[in-house]
């Protein structure tokens, strides 16, 4: 699968060129867009690629059968219409859109062209993430009261994501992510019960503190943060449910639960305790871990393994814009708040 990559930034080169030069036997990076000419000397050099000074020129290479849009959040919606109107298949950078109707528009455009159009959401195939949906779904914890998704840091921030006017900030940059996760992990009967959006230590005028509780089926809560002003991170997972619970983060994670058959039966009681003591009992606890295997393959490769699978098996795709589209219609409910 011939590749042209719309921008050779932090994203188009760190993640997604790596990402595609790993997966050699299935794609080739042919073309390359971006406005400084370091940097496309750099792809020249690496890939033996042709390097574009303007968009619409990597749009009339033939040669390129999936265009990968990685430029500011801004241009997702404007590159990602154009390369599909182009007869291009499109992976699109998070967030998919400035706005909802711009993802509207991107799903309308696709369908009319009948071009493939996916939106790079990787962290639903991130090893930790894989693994609690596992857990989850499995059962053992029982009835999921409390999801707590937390990426924390402390520092601040002076580049083109700190802008609204380029789609910066820290919802569109990495909430959206946890967003995503949120609604893979209860399904997408999600909505919006607050949100607080702040600026707090970054130099540009968007946030970078953000706050979102969703309730989605069974009352289900889901506790999102994203800062750039914790001076003390707290772990990335911390689930709570009604026969056990989950604690942990990229790398590790530790899960205990119980069967609520082995636990004696019980009734309320108004007589006074004995000793005047609180009520407890010894809870026959089953606990499990997981640690990072070093070799496990990364979210991206995996994106770009599946997506591989529909470009040329066939197979369905499995990040569909119209999946993004309930996380682009959160994050606008969020800025209403």
């Amino acid at each position: 699968m011939n590749v042209g990559i719309s921008g050779l930034g932090r994203s188009g080169w760190d993640i997604h060129a790596n990402a595609l030069e790993k997966c050699y036997d299935m794609y080739k990076v042919v073309a390359v867009f971006d406005p400084l000419e370091e940097r496309r000397k750099e792809a020249v050099n690496r890939f033996g690629c042709r390097a574009y000074t303007d968009f619409g020129s990597l749009l009339t290479d033939e040669e390129v059968e999936l265009v990968v849009v990685a430029t500011p959040s801004h241009l997702h919606a404007p590159q990602t219409i154009e390369a599909l109107k182009s007869g291009k298949n499109v992976v699109c950078e998070k967030p998919m859109a400035t706005n909802l109707a711009e993802a509207d528009e991107m799903i309308r455009v696709a369908k009319e062209t009948g071009r493939i159009l996916t939106v790079f959401q990787n962290k639903r195939y991130t090893p930790d993430f894989l693994k609690v949906k596992e857990i989850v779904r499995s059962g053992k914890l029982g009835r999921i009261v409390l999801v707590k998704i937390y990426l924390h840091s402390f520092g601040r921030r002076w580049d083109w994501q700190t802008l609204k006017r380029f789609g910066g900030g820290e919802l569109n940059n990495n909430a959206s992510h946890l967003i995503d996760q949120a609604v893979q992990l209860v399904g997408e009967e999600v909505e919006v019960l607050f949100c607080d959006l702040q600026r707090t230590l970054t130099l540009g005028d968007a946030e970078d503190h953000v706050k979102i509780i969703l309730e989605g089926p069974g009352s289900t809560k889901i506790d999102i943060e994203v800062t750039r002003a914790c001076a003390y991170p707290q772990d990335y997972w911390l689930i709570m449910g009604t026969q056990g619970g989950l604690s942990g983060n990229g790398t590790s994670i530790k899960w205990k639960y119980f069967d609520p058959k082995d636990l004696p039966p019980r009734q309320v009681e108004t007589r006074p305790t004995p000793d005047r003591s609180y009520n407890w009992e010894d809870i026959p606890w089953k606990e499990e871990k997981w640690t990072l295997d070093e070799n496990a393959k990364r979210g991206e490769i995996l994106f770009y393994e599946e997506l591989y699978k529909t470009l040329r098996e066939g197979a369905p795709l499995s990040v569909t814009p119209e999946s993004v589209r309930k996380v682009m219609s959160l994050m606008e409910k969020c800025r209403e708040y």
